[in-house]
């Protein structure tokens, strides 16, 4: 704001000092929107010498605004300076130098005048120790800048001047005459966030909706002398385009959700169908397919659960995990066998794509040990361990069980099983991964995932 409204670049300046010299350190660095800029390197972090800035160190010394005229190190450009201290609680922290070229780039104006006359005021406070406010709101992209509009105001709340741009901010709100030494009340302008700045003397942002179709983001900031109020500057931005994308963004979202929430349910529709026609079917080989192919539906639908409630580009996979778990649960109860199911590690956030597909691997692979791992003749208790680790390129699964074993002859290559095929062509087509299905040391089977989580 004040490297706009003067026209010219801003450092700031704090000094370190040794036994011999004086020396200070560039903290910060400002390029003004309105003008041309005088440095076009970054100086900060840089350390300068009292030679190479002497006014500088003079306003440090004497607490006062000194300016006067520099040559540009490494330009050879003379430059008017302006050096003003910062002062908190009596005490100086920094100077803040005002750097433009002798040769101005744009005509004066009535615009230049009154811009520059506020950056004075301004440059007082940073004297008294007024500026910057001890209580301020916080700036986001989105706060308005000098560029945009600006109206200054008197110690009333009267209208002294409206930038250009300002007026074309008014006439969209509907306002087309009267404004200089009118309130904003007055104007038909809720006056509201300039009351709150002048009563807290401290900067206040707010959104005005003066008509439906309009809506104006106002950040007034008020103008001291000696800890009175003075006058305000407020800065104006019409956001009315920003407002209708958010209004279309959260209305993408939403649709996003009711997308999701009915394959849910259609899902969850065709699934109870399934299971509504094995129930009709004599035990079997029908029976039990339809069973396995209820289930798969069910895994898809529990992905698109979660997208439901939050339609985010990363699903949370724990979420989908321990339904998945307490489905083999499930189905090794009603096979009458006792398996303890446990979760190792955190598989992290996923890509929609790759949840879905994940979790039908998955299904597949806690139900197979679930049915076929551990017979009705097995003593003991089995065990199935879930673990996972996502490293943030690749996401890595083991599932271990201490059933029964692979036959010396399988290989994942060659079975036959429609449950392990899809999860082989589910792990090399839709995730891109690897697998690996063998004996465990231990006794039981282990099988490997490697899964690559870039995008391609």
């Amino acid at each position: 704001m004040l490297a706009d409204l003067c026209f010219a670049d801003l450092l700031l300046f704090a000094a370190e000092a040794d036994a011999n010299t004086e020396r200070f350190v560039v903290l910060g660095q400002v390029r003004p929107s309105t003008s041309q800029t005088l440095h076009r390197d970054d100086l900060v972090g840089r350390v300068i010498e009292e030679s190479e800035r002497p006014l500088v160190a003079r306003a440090w010394r004497l607490g006062e605004i000194v300016e006067g005229e520099l040559t540009i190190p490494g330009h050879g450009e003379r430059a008017r300076l302006q050096c003003i201290p910062v002062k908190r609680s009596g005490r100086m922290v920094a100077v803040v130098t005002r750097e433009s070229p002798l040769t101005v780039g744009r005509r004066p104006g009535e615009l230049e005048r009154v811009y520059v006359e506020t950056f004075d005021r301004f440059a007082r406070m940073l004297l008294t120790g007024d500026f910057p406010f001890l209580l301020d709101d916080v700036e986001t992209e989105e706060s308005p800048r000098v560029g945009d509009g600006v109206l200054l105001l008197d110690g009333g709340g009267r209208v002294d001047y409206a930038s250009p741009n300002a007026v074309n901010a008014l006439h969209r709100m509907g306002i087309y005459s009267g404004t200089e030494g009118s309130t904003f009340d007055e104007l038909g302008i809720d006056d509201t966030p300039v009351k709150a700045a002048f009563a807290s003397r401290s900067p206040v942002t707010e959104e005005v909706e003066r008509r439906a179709d309009v809506t104006v983001l106002m950040r007034c900031v008020p103008l001291l002398d000696n800890g009175g109020v003075t006058g305000g500057l407020v800065l104006l931005r019409d956001v009315t385009e920003l407002r209708r994308r958010d209004r279309l963004l959260l209305s993408k979202d939403a649709s996003i959700r009711e997308v999701h929430h009915r394959v849910k349910n259609n899902l969850q529709t065709t699934s109870s169908l399934l299971r509504l026609q094995a129930r009709r079917l004599p035990p079997g080989e029908g029976r039990t397919a339809l069973g396995e192919a209820e289930r798969r539906i069910r895994t898809i639908a529990l992905v698109h659960e979660v997208l439901s409630r939050d339609p985010v580009e990363q699903v949370p996979f724990t979420d989908i995990v321990k339904p998945l778990v307490r489905m083999a649960e499930d189905g090794a109860s009603s096979l009458g066998r006792a398996v303890v199911f446990t979760v190792e590690g955190d598989p992290g956030e996923l890509r929609p794509e790759v949840a879905t597909s994940l979790a039908l691997v998955l299904n597949e692979l806690l139900q197979n040990a679930a049915e076929h791992a551990f017979p009705e003749e097995a003593e003991g208790d089995g065990l199935v361990v879930l673990a996972m680790h996502n490293d943030g390129s690749r996401l890595s699964v083991r599932v271990v069980d201490n059933g029964v074993g692979l036959p010396d002859d399988f290989s994942i290559d060659r079975t036959n099983s429609l449950g392990l095929s899809i999860v082989r062509e589910m792990v090399q087509t839709q995730l891109s991964g690897s697998i690996e299905m063998l004996a465990n040391e231990a006794g039981g089977t282990l099988v490997e995932l490697d899964i690559p989580l870039a995008e391609t």
